[in-house]
């Protein structure tokens, strides 16, 4: 059986046949401003976004260099000695050459980045659309604020050497969690994690140790994947020393 050519419409990739042929082209879609806009709200433009996403993300880091994300709550108050252990950190950094990534938000973020500002480090902010309005700090050097919680978490892995987690919550711990889970897996090649505050996460690193390692619900080498300390100094060089390890010269320079 034979079909006539006007029962087929080739749409790029796609073949419609006979009823399924749209009433107008995908140019005629896209030029005429008339007509509803729920199509803007559809899964495949969904995709063009997260791609733009991915595309903006990499051009403004790809150049970079060594860096390490900071993490830490936004609820973090100046003048506390959680604001001072974060800014110090952030300076620490950025003088052993270290851009420092945040968040790019108040409190913890505030302070990492302050502090690599004050070095004449670099301060990159990666921010997120939230329900609520949540400002990008004063102390970034770049930033971009994201759509998408996936694609941001990826900018964060992607372009750190290390993952260095403050005093924070459910946001926090959801970063520290996928960072181990990731060096864990094999996903990435592991790299240093350092949680700062032995009071704020002390509890956590014995509850890991006590119940996950005891229970068979972890190998005996994972609590090792994180290294606790109250220091930023000492933060530091349990990053020199993993990439004087893996890189044999100490620079960092490339993703881990």
């Amino acid at each position: 059986m034979t079909h006539d050519s006007s029962d087929v419409r080739h749409a790029g990739p796609l073949t419609f046949h006979g009823r399924a042929i749209p009433e107008t082209t995908t140019d005629q879609r896209l030029l005429d401003r008339r007509g509803p806009t729920d199509w803007v709200h559809t899964d495949p433009w969904r995709v063009m976004r997260i791609q733009a996403e991915f595309v903006e993300g990499f051009g403004m880091l790809s150049e970079l260099g060594q860096a390490v994300s900071v993490f830490g709550s936004a609820r973090t108050a100046p003048g506390t000695d959680a604001y001072k252990l974060a800014e110090s950190t952030g300076e620490r950094l950025a003088k052993a050459g270290y851009s420092v990534i945040t968040g790019g938000g108040p409190g913890a973020m505030e302070a990492a980045n302050a502090g690599a500002r004050k070095a004449g480090g670099g301060s990159i902010g990666l921010g997120i659309e939230l329900p609520f309005e949540q400002t990008l700090n004063e102390y970034l050097d770049i930033s971009v604020t994201f759509r998408y919680f996936f694609v941001r978490k990826t900018m964060f892995v992607k372009y750190s050497q290390a993952f260095v987690v403050l005093p924070g919550g459910f946001g926090t711990l959801d970063e520290l969690f996928e960072a181990l889970t990731l060096v864990q897996t094999g996903k990435v090649t592991r790299f240093p994690v350092v949680l700062l505050g032995t009071s704020f996460w002390g509890g956590l690193v014995d509850w890991i140790r006590q119940s996950l390692l005891t229970e068979g619900m972890i190998s005996p080498d994972d609590p090792d994947l994180v290294h606790l300390t109250d220091d930023p100094d000492e933060a530091v060089q349990v990053i020199q020393a993993a990439h004087n390890n893996i890189y044999g010269n100490g620079n960092g320079n490339g993703a881990v």
